[in-house]
């Protein structure tokens, strides 16, 4: 899988139906969905970047970030993002019985999104899940909170977190335990697949108009992220055309 270069953060050229292809086989792979904020943070801030860069597959979520990629690199990269990998890595597991587990979230979304999965997709293998309370991630990999998950021993496992916690928590865990399972950092999907928060239609996340409907939901939580971070990316972004161009 090839890789391009987006504000020093090595982003695949990639395809959601490659990703799910490489989750349907059990083999401690794992997945960071990139967006604006995370290109942005990771950029100033090397070690969280070398961390990212570590994953095994680093996939350009959002239409910033795949745009990005296009005027770069003179590619037709798409946007790939952690929604569809959540979904379509259920869809085509079901033949084979792929084992879930869902790690973070609080415990009233992660019981909705099981049900919504279990009505949408009846033979899902849901092998479990743990909702741990607010804390940092290296707290969450004492063996009270991972106990379950390695007992269980799925092929993904699937991490709400947020953004920078759940790609710590990950690269943390498998440094210092030997798990097999795929993981993959996804945010907000668990609350947009249980129906607790509204996703923006496909057709606006197509065309880069999805931070609207999030923004409107979480204004104070979200207001940084949208205003601050998209701006630097634009900055940066400009920059690094202009070094590619010299």
């Amino acid at each position: 899988m090839d890789s391009v270069l987006i504000l020093s953060t090595n982003i695949n050229e990639t395809t959601v139906e490659e990703v799910v292809k490489i989750l349907q086989k059990k083999a401690s792979k794992t997945v960071a969905v990139c967006n604006t904020n995370t290109l942005v943070r990771s950029y100033r801030n090397p070690t969280l970047q070398k961390k990212i860069n570590s994953f095994d597959i680093r996939v350009p979520d959002g239409f910033p970030v795949a745009k990005a990629s296009n005027l770069l690199y003179k590619n037709n990269q798409k946007r790939v993002d952690g929604y569809n990998i959540f979904h379509k890595t259920i869809q085509k597991g079901l033949k084979n019985n792929l084992g879930h587990y869902f790690f973070g979230g609080d415990e009233e979304t992660v019981i909705k999104l099981k049900t919504k999965l279990l009505s949408r997709y009846p033979n899902i293998n849901i092998l479990g899940y743990s909702c741990p309370p607010v804390m940092n991630f290296e707290d969450l990999i004492k063996e009270n909170y991972i106990s379950d998950l390695k007992e269980k021993d799925p092929d993904v496992v699937w991490v709400s977190l947020g953004f920078p916690k759940q790609e710590e928590f990950i690269e943390l865990l498998l440094k210092n335990n030997n798990i097999n399972s795929n993981f993959a950092g996804i945010g907000a999907v668990f609350e947009w697949s249980a129906g607790t928060k509204i996703k923006a239609p496909e057709f606006f996340a197509n065309i880069g108009l999805e931070w609207i409907f999030r923004l409107v939901q979480e204004p104070r939580r979200l207001f940084k992220r949208y205003f601050v971070d998209n701006f630097l990316f634009i900055i940066y972004i400009i920059k690094q055309i202009r070094e590619v161009k010299k």
